[in-house]
């Protein structure tokens, strides 16, 4: 991909869901009420499900689990969205757009292995009611979830690392409303044809085992 100068880029520009004038400030509310109302009811759940004693167990702990991941990447995306509704130009730097896209992996990653954990939780307590105390126990939940925390946050890091160590060709519109892999790959003119098949065998991998997971537990 030879076709673009090897400018080196130091930021990116977000183009965003729309470029029409007359959506911006219906599509600004609109969002703006999903991102406080998804803000409001995940830093709630993980505030009861805390400080509740009669919530403190693994369905509420994995719940409390999957409500932060929730809010991560909410947050990862949705204020940097919302400015491109009152900005001429989203800009967002190269690291800042790097952070975003580990970001984001680590947690929707996580969040499916989190469900996968939940329905292992509900097949114990359902078909071995008397060992769920034992298999559920605090120091095997955290384990259900710590386990993928590390294995999401390895895997997101090395893809990005993989991104972004490639050369971009200078041309830095990015044809999304947030940093993500497809649209990054698209502006590289270095040889992707490795970090194409590492997202694609991991994202293969990570799908198919949680739902297969949760198909057989449940």
């Amino acid at each position: 991909m030879e076709k673009r100068n090897l400018t080196a880029v130091t930021e990116f520009i977000l183009l965003g869901i729309t470029d029409r004038p007359e959506l911006q400030a219906p599509l600004f509310l609109l969002f703006l009420f999903i991102y406080l109302s998804s803000l409001l009811g995940n830093l709630g759940m993980i505030i009861l499900t805390q400080v509740d004693p009669r919530l403190q167990t693994p369905m509420y702990f994995f719940l409390r689990h999957l409500a932060l991941t929730d809010l991560g990447y909410s947050t990862a995306v949705g204020p940097k969205m919302l400015v491109n509704f009152v900005e001429d130009q989203n800009i967002i730097s190269y690291y800042g757009c790097a952070t975003q896209l580990t970001f984001l992996a680590v947690l929707l990653r996580t969040e499916l292995f989190i469900l996968s954990a939940m329905s292992f939780g509900r097949y114990v307590a359902i078909c071995h009611p008397l060992l769920y105390t034992v298999v559920m126990s605090p120091r095997e939940c955290w384990v259900l979830v710590v386990i993928p925390y590390l294995y999401c946050t390895f895997l997101s890091q090395l893809i990005s690392a993989k991104i972004f160590t490639l050369t971009f060709c200078g041309y830095n519109v990015i044809n999304h409303f947030y940093c993500e892999c497809i649209p990054l790959i698209s502006l590289l003119c270095s040889n992707t044809h490795e970090v194409e098949f590492l997202i694609m065998i991991f994202a293969a991998f990570d799908l198919i085992s949680s739902l297969l997971m949760v198909l057989v537990f449940y």
